[in-house]
């Protein structure tokens, strides 16, 4: 069962993951980040910002979760840019070490192997960040996505080409196809932390976490990880059956656990 963490604001659970990441690279200097892009894990990168202070990240690697295919990687709205923007650059982490798939056309073909290889290389990713749509979806994972998947090429469906038209001017510029890390990919991560916040996330989070393990739903595939944290707060937590128990639970948790 995943740890659920129900907290007050979404400012509250992005300093609890934040807290977390912050252990973890003092633990390990050369520590890898999964990094999700979207509005669910802003406040985790700005509560890191406030965090970072003298800690070295000089040697932190991470790997971004997907990109959109044929958008250039300059373009505002690729993740390659949303990355850099949100993440290395106000957290001062090496350029060089931070890992987007290639959504470029001419090498698309390859460009998922390629990044399994990456990942493969640097050891695996010690610590996943995650959101989830409201039809389920993790990373690009839309419904239906194999269990056993790896990082490819997928066709965006409508549902999330349309939650995502808010960031582009016009919702027919939101290209067609992503290349994403697959669920297989995301489970060999040793953590997987997902956050979902606001009401229109509650019946996703119920299904990813009190459903059925299905395809139907991509992150009920967090069901079959030994280690989940889920942070969500009292909103996308509104239709959890247990939500009493998973408050018990972190009231009662030793501090020395940790995440």
């Amino acid at each position: 069962m995943a740890e659920v963490v129900i907290v007050a604001s979404k400012q509250e659970g992005g300093a609890i993951v934040a807290d977390e990441i912050v252990r973890l690279i003092r633990m390990r200097e050369d520590a890898v980040l999964g990094l999700a892009t979207g509005s669910t894990p802003l406040p985790v990168y700005e509560a890191l910002r406030e965090r970072i202070g003298e800690l070295d990240v000089s040697r932190v690697r991470g790997f971004a979760l997907d990109e959109y295919v044929g958008l250039d990687p300059s373009h505002p709205e690729s993740y390659h840019s949303v990355i850099a923007r949100e993440v290395v650059e106000p957290l001062g982490l090496e350029p060089a070490r931070i890992h987007v798939p290639d959504g470029r056309e001419a090498g698309i073909a390859t460009a998922g192997e390629e990044y399994e290889r990456a990942i493969r290389d640097a050891g695996g990713v010690d610590l996943q960040i995650l959101g989830i749509g409201t039809d389920g979806h993790i990373g690009f994972n839309e419904p239906g996505s194999s269990f056993a998947s790896r990082t490819r090429v997928k066709t965006l469906t409508a549902q999330t080409r349309e939650d995502n038209a808010r960031f582009f001017a016009d919702a027919s510029e939101v290209p067609r196809h992503c290349i994403t890390q697959g669920l297989g990919t995301i489970l060999e991560a040793r953590h997987l932390v997902l956050l979902a916040f606001g009401q229109e996330k509650a019946d996703a989070v119920a299904g990813a976490l009190e459903g059925p393990v299905t395809a139907m739903v991509p992150g009920s595939a967090v069901q079959l990880h030994p280690h989940v944290t889920v942070v969500v707060d009292e909103a996308a937590a509104s239709r959890l059956r247990l939500a009493d128990y998973y408050r018990a639970s972190w009231e009662g948790k030793p501090d020395w656990q940790g995440l």
